[in-house]
């Protein structure tokens, strides 16, 4: 499908400068006007304008019509037909429904007439056009964009987590996107193998002045510059799939990393005096809420749902830093995953600990400190899920015992360890962050019953306290929860190893 650009007229020196003072006199007095749609496809690319009608953003639908060849007829009873190639959608004026060759989908608001025009919403498109239409149409909400055809337009979110002295820029291309990175004096490249790529602009906050990354930018259509630091010594980049995407690790290390003192070559041990292999090989973090389901928020708009994500991510890559172990996240990007899923997400990757970070709110605006709690369960369901159990028939003949366990009791063996681990965890936490007057409690919750291992979940702080609220999206805060639970993590290893828990 081609898409036709408008040339633009040119205008005199003096035109311009007239039109420049325009400008500067309006936009210091309206709104922001709303970001257009790009609408990219295989020969360039174009933009429709939205218009905003009340908190929704609608596109007019002759242009619509206009770039998509489609038959726009005003019917009789406030109806509208969109046909394409004998392919038909029926919107009434006055809901937001609409019939799209025989199926009823739902809009977020009815089509609305200004200045003698019909306007829809801009999901419009991606419901009720892509069904009909003879190429596939991607639409992109969040980022203003409509891919039109088979081109491979990865969506791009970038994070940058410090560690210590050191720093890790992580780069998610989805759908999978292979790339390669180069450094050339004090900027790595980093090209993707595709047609364009769907980033935020820019694709990440600036950084402070001492930070290894300073900021990134879209050089091109598929290639990322990022602008290194002064403290910037060398990198090591890698990249695995993780679902549909393909994600890139680039570890930055500073030339303030101090050189860890000779040590002399370890003796060789007997098998039995050498150190037992690590029981804790697999550890599953689970940043609470996502998505719609936003969390608790502070006064100056804190989400809980952030601050969890970004304990997380800084949690993650430390803990494999440290101890060499796999670190999964129940998730890693702004997305809500069901309470059930989180567990099973552990429990099927065969996780050695299980623990879950939330924020806390309460009436009271003076409530503050972070809380570790275990889960609870009464006396009925433990004995319950301690006498299951029966003899099942064995592929060669006879029978043997074995032990069932409902999955929602499925915690209450592993009752002990759990405890033991928040007992350790409120050592390593309490001369680093503020906690409750009883940091360690038990209470019925749903995300840690399933929990097939130790599992603990942890309330960083109150919101509802400014203090607090400032306090939790702070750097300092956030790295002393991720060292206090890193060394938790270790001692609890070492613990299991030297048999201490039950």
């Amino acid at each position: 499908m081609a898409l036709k650009v408008r040339p633009l007229r040119l205008c005199t020196a003096a035109t311009l400068a007239g039109l420049l003072v325009v400008l500067a006199v309006t936009t210091s007095t309206q709104p922001a006007q709303p970001t257009p749609l790009t609408l990219l496809a295989r020969d360039g690319r174009r933009t429709l304008p939205i218009t905003l009608v009340g908190d929704q953003e609608f596109v007019a639908l002759d242009e619509l019509a206009s770039t998509f060849q489609l038959a726009v007829r005003e019917e009789s009873l406030g109806a509208i037909t969109v046909s394409f190639k004998g392919r038909t959608v029926i919107l009434t004026t006055e809901q937001s429904l609409a019939s799209v060759a025989g199926r009823l989908i739902s809009l977020p608001a009815p089509p609305s007439r200004i200045a003698g025009k019909w306007f829809v919403p801009v999901e419009f498109i991606g419901r009720a056009v892509a069904p009909i239409y003879d190429v596939p149409l991607d639409f992109r909400k969040p980022s203003h964009l409509l891919v039109i055809g088979d081109l491979r337009v990865p969506r791009v979110v970038l994070r940058y987590d410090p560690i210590g002295a050191s720093a890790r820029l992580t780069v998610d291309a989805t759908p999978r996107a292979t790339s390669t990175v180069s450094q050339e004096n004090d900027t790595l490249t980093i090209r993707f193998d595709a047609d364009a790529l769907d980033a935020p602009s820019p694709p990440l906050a600036a950084q402070g002045p001492t930070s290894l990354v300073q900021s990134v930018r879209l050089a091109d259509p598929t290639t990322l510059v990022v602008q290194l630091g002064s403290r910037f010594a060398g990198f090591k980049a890698s990249s695995e799939p993780v679902d549909t995407t393909t994600r890139l690790v680039i570890d930055l290390s500073s030339t303030q990393t101090e050189a860890a003192p000779p040590t002399a070559p370890a003796p060789d041990l007997p098998p039995a005096l050498a150190p037992p292999p690590s029981s804790i090989r697999t550890v599953a973090i689970d940043p609470g809420h996502g998505g719609d389901d936003e969390g608790v928020h502070g006064a100056n708009g804190t989400k809980e749902k952030d601050i969890v994500l970004a304990v997380a991510r800084r949690a993650k890559a430390a803990i494999e830093g440290r101890l060499g172990v796999r670190v999964l996240l129940t998730r890693d990007d702004d997305r809500n995953v069901p309470m059930d899923e989180r567990t099973a997400i552990a429990n099927n990757s065969k996780a050695d600990l299980f623990v879950s970070l939330h924020a806390n709110a309460s009436l009271r605006r003076t409530t503050a400190g972070a809380a570790i709690f275990v889960a609870a369960f009464d006396a009925e369901a433990v004995q319950t899920a301690g006498s299951g159990g029966g003899r099942v028939p064995t592929f060669g003949g006879g029978s043997r015992d074995i032990e069932l366990v409902f999955w929602d009791l499925a915690q209450t063996q592993h009752l002990g360890q759990s405890s033991a681990f928040a007992n350790i965890l409120e050592q390593q936490l309490h001369t680093r962050v503020p906690l409750v007057a009883q940091p360690v409690d038990r209470a019925p919750l749903r995300v840690l019953e399933s929990a097939n291992m130790p599992a603990v979940l942890v309330e960083l702080g109150y919101l509802s306290n400014a203090e607090q609220e400032k306090l939790l999206a702070s750097d300092a805060f956030q790295n002393a929860i991720v060292a206090g639970l890193t060394d938790a993590v270790i001692r609890f290893r070492d613990t299991l190893a030297g048999g201490g828990t039950q």
